[in-house]
């Protein structure tokens, strides 16, 4: 096949971006978006394609003040942008050679031949079933595309083509004692056949096993729970109290205005900063008083995360009331002040093996204790069987698949402590994108679990700060810390430098059956002892089977 050269193939796609940005010219917007995406990308700097430099350099948010997790501005755009990519190579644009496009909840654009246009525009077209499968953090292998990338015995795949007939068959084939070759790469290729069938149909009994194990836990919900007409779609994200358009969070996802809620009344929040949360737009509304919420499901199992924040007049001594679910308690005596400490810091409870009532209703009954109830968000998502969903959050402002398919949320859940966005090579992992940033300090995380389960947690390290140089001065003992959860010294005396091996390389420390407070949260603290503590990501993992 005739290779086409870096150089004309660069060339080929600013020729394309050319045109797609002269068809844009009636949506000015979107067409000085996907000019920057573009020259960015092929000056080969898509590290400076992030949500601030969109918002600041295209649409002109002020650098100084410019907040993603109220301001959506760039996932907006992106999102339309995408879309119009997508109806454009549908119609005028069928024919062209190479498409660009804007994966899934990414800023980088991708120009693509247009021999797998078809492939990928049909994963895109099952992306409601991808984004819930990212959001249910699902984790699936994908041994089979790993083994065709990567040839036979690691070649490429044109190093490991079968050669033609030419000469195969001449004196040098059939010395006497010796194999045909011929015959021989045909059985090279037959066993690398039989490999890769049977790798596929591990994966497809794999997934033949995840798929019958659902089925079945649905099937035992079908047996005694109604389907009601209309049952929602899942993930179901709701704005308690918000009457107005979609908004987006930090890691992409949709949340919709109030809906499927009963009583109550709705209000806005002031314009008061909440702690704890890299997505403020979910506690600018709430819904207070006494209601409840009727919410559509599909028989199944579900993940419930109901999301609260007290005011500075809600006192921590009257401040109580109750959650039920169903008809049963989910929340007794329930105050936001004491699960959080204080005012105006975000609140999250999780809830794991959620069913519809028989009716094939979820019913949320919100009811005074001593006050009255507060409620600022709802989300469902698609659940496992006795196990929470795992958590993964990235110290970065935008969210991150690693190479296993697995969907890392924006840095979220902290206080304190300051972010390092100046990106960093890290070596020592097949995600180095994962360790680039950090948060830095003395600060504390507050992760919220389910109360009925015990977990692993994965701390992911690197050092990026303290490099060697000629002054001999910086090495082991330069950065030193404590880690805590919930009390407990996970890390003593933690050297990152010392234990890595040098700077730059990742590191990650695993602790088994930690137990969650009372509250549900798995509770860290980064506390210094030489230089500030640091910590690039964090993962949560339920250990109920």
């Amino acid at each position: 096949m005739k290779q086409v050269s870096a150089s004309h193939s660069a060339d080929l796609e600013r020729e394309e971006l050319g045109i797609v940005l002269n068809a844009l010219a009636r949506t000015p917007r979107l067409a000085k978006l996907l000019e920057f995406l573009g020259e960015k990308y092929l000056q080969g700097k898509s590290e400076e394609i992030t949500e601030y430099n969109i918002a600041t350099e295209v649409f002109g948010r002020s650098k100084m003040s410019f907040d993603g997790s109220r301001d959506s501005i760039a996932r907006v755009e992106t999102h339309r942008l995408r879309k119009r990519l997508t109806e454009y190579y549908e119609s005028e644009g069928k024919e062209h050679a190479i498409a660009i496009s804007l994966p899934f909840r990414s800023y980088v654009p991708e120009f693509k031949r247009r021999a797998t246009w078809g492939q990928d525009r049909a994963i895109e077209l099952q992306s409601s079933e991808i984004e819930r499968v990212r959001d249910s953090r699902t984790v699936e292998d994908d041994l089979f595309p790993a083994l065709v990338s990567n040839g036979v015995n690691g070649q490429s795949e044109s190093e490991s083509q079968i050669p033609s007939d030419s000469g195969i068959l001449g004196s040098e084939a059939r010395k006497p004692g010796g194999f045909p070759k011929k015959a021989l790469l045909y059985s090279v290729a037959a066993i690398v056949v039989l490999l890769v069938a049977g790798l596929a149909a591990v994966r497809l009994y794999q997934r033949h096993s995840l798929t019958r194990s659902l089925d079945d836990a649905h099937s035992s919900s079908s047996n005694q729970t109604a389907t009601p007409g209309g049952a929602a779609s899942v993930p179901l994200r709701l704005l308690a109290g918000y009457d107005g358009s979609p908004r987006i969070d930090s890691a992409g996802a949709y949340w919709q205005e109030d809906n499927y809620f009963r009583g109550g009344a709705a209000f806005r929040r002031p314009n008061v900063p909440v702690a704890r949360t890299s997505d403020q737009m979910l506690f600018d509304c709430w819904r207070t008083g006494d209601f409840t919420y009727d919410i559509p499901l599909a028989p199944g199992t579900y993940e419930l995360h109901l999301f609260f924040v007290a005011s500075d007049a809600e006192e921590i001594k009257t401040a109580f009331f109750n959650v039920n679910i169903n008809g049963e308690p989910l929340l007794k005596a329930f105050n936001i002040i004491s699960d959080t400490l204080g005012s105006n810091i975000a609140d999250e409870r999780v809830f794991k093996d959620i069913h519809p009532d028989k009716d094939g209703y979820l019913h949320l009954a919100f009811s005074m204790d001593r006050s009255s109830p507060s409620l600022n968000a709802i989300e469902i998502l698609p659940g496992l069987p006795h196990r929470q969903l795992p958590v993964r959050i990235v110290m970065q402002p935008a969210a991150f698949t690693d190479h296993d398919g697995n969907r890392w949320h924006p840095d979220n859940y902290f206080q304190n402590g300051a972010y390092n966005d100046q990106p960093r090579e890290v070596s020592g992992t097949p995600d180095p994108k994962l360790y680039q940033r950090e948060r830095y300090g003395h600060f504390t995380y507050s992760i919220p679990v389910d109360t009925r389960s015990r977990y692993t947690l994965v701390l992911h390290f690197a050092e990026l700060y303290w490099i060697p140089d000629a002054s001999g001065s910086v090495g082991p003992g330069s950065r030193i810390f404590r880690v805590y959860c919930n009390g407990s010294t996970l890390l003593d005396n933690f050297d990152i430098f010392k234990e890595a091996g040098g700077p730059l390389r990742a590191l990650t420390k695993t602790f088994y059956h930690l137990r969650p407070s009372t509250e549900g949260k798995l509770d860290l603290t980064f506390e210094p002892i030489v230089n500030y503590a640091t910590v690039s990501a964090i993962e949560v993992i339920d250990e109920g089977q």
